[in-house]
């Protein structure tokens, strides 16, 4: 049964796992390529949440472009991609994995002062502003990657395989990794999307708009996918670092459990940063319009249609009031 079970889990992460990955990779770079490019085209009429939407497909650009790496190591069981690659691409996944999680945060924050202080920050929402937060954004991510950057290497294990990871006398920083990851990339996050879209949804739903339900539901969206795909993946490495601690029970049933948990939930939650695009970018009408426009000048033919019926749907649907209209990604 123990062979049976080696058997089952080595066939998932072979098979499942790089498909999943490459999966996402490719609807990754597509649809954060296409916000990007859209974004750069109409830079002149960007505001601050352009700027955040741009800076977070580029985190979502950034995670995507380590899971082939993740992806090989799945299937051939090894890393091979030597000891710089090891600590290159740790660190790059760790800054994509939070910056995108703090532009989330930022873009959140921004909507809660658009719309409950709008008459208080509209003179501090100003390009230079924007600029100087995504400077910090990134920094700050940076900085709480660096462990990754500096202290995981290629690790040779007693059956011959190689593998990327933190040494066992750096081990302590695998605990602040599942700290920060916890902390700073669930937690705090979860709060402050709570927090402030507890406050944005009921002076929404008193506006006298058609498009409220629209937005609510928007809000909704973003914050329950959000935590249904990341919180099964920290509460998982949870587990084991109690496990660990020998806080709970670590029998091989368990342990072999709480491994293949981490596998599964990492795989969904890494699926986010190819659902970023469509949550923040795709339901929004001014973004759809460029995104069509620019569509329309790659394959003419082909959505031209479409780029029609669009325009004049989305001119039908843009009247509303003020504050609406600002939340418009």
């Amino acid at each position: 049964a123990t062979e049976n079970d080696t058997y089952n889990y080595t066939n998932f992460s072979q098979v499942f796992l790089p498909t999943l990955y490459s999966l996402v990779f490719i609807l990754g770079f597509i649809g954060n390529g296409l916000v990007v490019c859209v974004l750069v085209k109409h830079r002149n009429q960007s505001n601050l949440t352009d700027i955040c939407l741009f800076n977070l497909a580029l985190s979502d650009l950034l995670f995507a472009f380590t899971l082939p790496f993740y992806s090989h190591n799945a299937r051939v069981g090894q890393w091979t991609f030597g000891d710089f690659m090891c600590r290159l691409i740790s660190g790059s996944h760790q800054t994509g994995f939070f910056s995108s999680i703090f532009f989330m945060v930022v873009m959140t924050l921004d909507r809660y002062v658009i719309i409950v202080h709008a008459h208080r920050v509209a003179r501090y929402r100003t390009m230079r502003a924007a600029i100087i937060l995504t400077l910090l954004v990134w920094m700050l991510s940076l900085f709480v990657s660096l462990p990754d950057f500096i202290f995981t290497q290629e690790i040779q294990e007693e059956s011959q395989k190689i593998r990327c990871n933190y040494p066992e006398e750096k081990k302590v920083w695998k605990r602040y990794n599942l700290f920060t990851t916890n902390v700073l990339g669930l937690v705090i996050p979860l709060l402050v999307m709570v927090g402030c879209y507890s406050r944005i949804i009921p002076r929404l739903v008193n506006m006298r708009t058609a498009k409220k339900h629209r937005i609510v539901k928007l809000i909704i969206c973003i914050v329950v996918v959000f935590f249904l795909l990341w919180a099964p993946y920290n509460i998982s490495l949870f587990l084991e670092f109690l496990q660990e601690r020998e806080i709970i029970l670590n029998d091989e049933t368990w342990y072999k459990n709480v491994n293949l948990s981490i596998t599964v939930t990492e795989a969904l939650a890494y699926t986010h940063c190819c659902l970023n695009p469509i949550i923040y970018a795709f339901v929004g009408e001014k973004f759809m319009r460029r995104a069509l426009q620019l569509l329309k000048k790659l394959m003419p033919g082909y959505s031209r249609d479409l780029t029609d019926s669009s325009f004049r749907r989305s001119s039908v649907m843009s009247r509303g009031s003020e504050i609406t209209s600002s939340f418009k990604l």
